[in-house]
């Protein structure tokens, strides 16, 4: 089984994109049917067909209503549902987060308490069946670590329940807050909020290691772009092996010195080597020749990677030069899952050698988030985090 999940939102992603790409792949669509099929809601069935954007040929899936529906639900009815459904425990909880997540960020947008809200969107048949359907083929791959290229949001209007919007919807700027996006793209909704909220709770976002890919499905969604296909991009893979025989790969090492750099450009530049793939950036002090202050300019970075990053610097900071050496690191398997906490979902990352749990650490940018929802310390959603996940791993 392939041990990464990379998905390239090539034309946007919506929730019935993903799971289409996902079958495309080779996610049987029996198994996806059987698990949604034990969620309390009835008058609708999953429809998937074989699907054409711009010469790509893939697939796409419908989500059929045959009889009616309630116009809108509120949140704790949703949730409600999943509980009661037969979904495997950790898809359970994966859907969980990604409703909470996008009901979370709608209340905010609105100005409505979270217990008030009416959800149109996120409460239609459609949108409950796409959330559960991403944890199930999550569920179906063996949870492997699932990474994300930054996706373009958009431009313009678009239609909604409570009127035009602009493009990129309020709530989908929300789901994604602190999370690596691009601005532009294609003339309408190319992230829709479940598809977001798949991509801020079940996924990295950023550059993937070097990698050896397997199967590719392309998932096809409704709309037609006049610059790109409207594709989700599903790339089953495996990670490289490092050359010392870990589970790291090989990587550049690249420093440049400098003693005439103001220190928002230091910032600038480690942030601009991180969006340009380096796996990490930072900055150290030094004394340098006649006694003079400085700081040394460090990343790591794929082979692949190195120009850009080298770029980066160049760019960013007052550096002539920039040099650079192989290295080498052994590296845990890592795997994100959500756990709830009374401040609502978090991401746990988790680190495994040889199947061994040897870290786990809340995510940051999560508990940042939910600290800022409910106006309370960051250390108090950390905390309570660290100890959803304990009670969640204890035997």
């Amino acid at each position: 089984m392939a041990d990464l999940l990379w998905v390239e939102p090539v034309g946007g992603i919506a929730g019935d994109m993903f799971l289409a790409a996902a079958l495309d792949a080779g996610v049987p669509l029996d198994e996806l049917r059987r698990a949604l099929a034990t969620l309390p809601v009835s008058g609708w069935r999953l429809e998937a067909a074989p699907a054409e954007a711009m010469g790509i040929r893939g697939t796409h899936v419908e989500v059929v209503v045959d009889g009616p529906q309630p116009h809108a639900r509120a949140l704790a009815e949703i949730l409600e549902l999943v509980r009661r459904s037969g979904l495997p425990p950790r898809a359970r909880e994966a859907a969980l987060g990604l409703f909470d997540r996008v009901g979370r960020a709608e209340s905010k947008v609105h100005g409505v308490p979270l217990e008030q809200c009416r959800f149109h969107e996120i409460g239609a048949v459609d949108s409950i069946v796409d959330c559960c359907g991403a944890a199930v083929v999550m569920e179906l791959l063996g949870w492997p670590r699932a990474v994300a290229t930054p996706p373009e949001l958009g431009l313009g209007l678009v239609k909604s329940a409570h009127g035009l919007l602009p493009v990129p919807s309020p709530a989908v700027l929300e789901i994604l807050a602190g999370l690596p996006v691009r601005p532009g793209g294609p003339p309408g909704e190319a992230v829709t909020p479940t598809g977001a909220a798949i991509l801020a709770g079940l996924f990295e976002l950023g550059t993937p290691p070097p990698l050896r890919p397997g199967r590719t499905g392309y998932g096809v969604g409704r709309s037609r772009w006049p610059d790109r296909p409207n594709v989700v991009r599903f790339t089953l893979c495996d990670t490289l092996e490092g050359a010392a025989g870990g589970t790291g790969e090989p990587l550049l090492l690249l420093e440049a010195n400098l003693d005439d750099c103001p220190g928002q450009l230091v910032a600038r530049a480690v942030d601009a080597a991180l969006e340009r793939g380096a796996v990490d950036a930072w900055a150290v002090p030094v004394t340098m020749k006649k006694g003079r202050p400085g700081l040394v300019l460090s990343a790591l970075c794929p082979a692949s990677r190195r120009e850009a990053v080298v770029r980066a610097f160049l760019e960013e900071s007052t550096t002539l030069g920039v040099r650079y050496r192989a290295v080498e690191r052994t590296e845990l398997s890592r795997e994100l899952v959500p756990v709830e906490t009374p401040f609502g979902p978090v991401r746990i990352k988790v680190g495994r050698l040889g199947g061994e749990e040897l870290n786990a650490r809340p995510e940051w940018e999560d508990c940042a988030a939910r600290a800022r929802e409910r106006g309370v310390p960051v250390k108090r959603v950390l905390e309570a985090a660290a100890a959803a996940w304990r009670r969640r791993a204890a035997p």
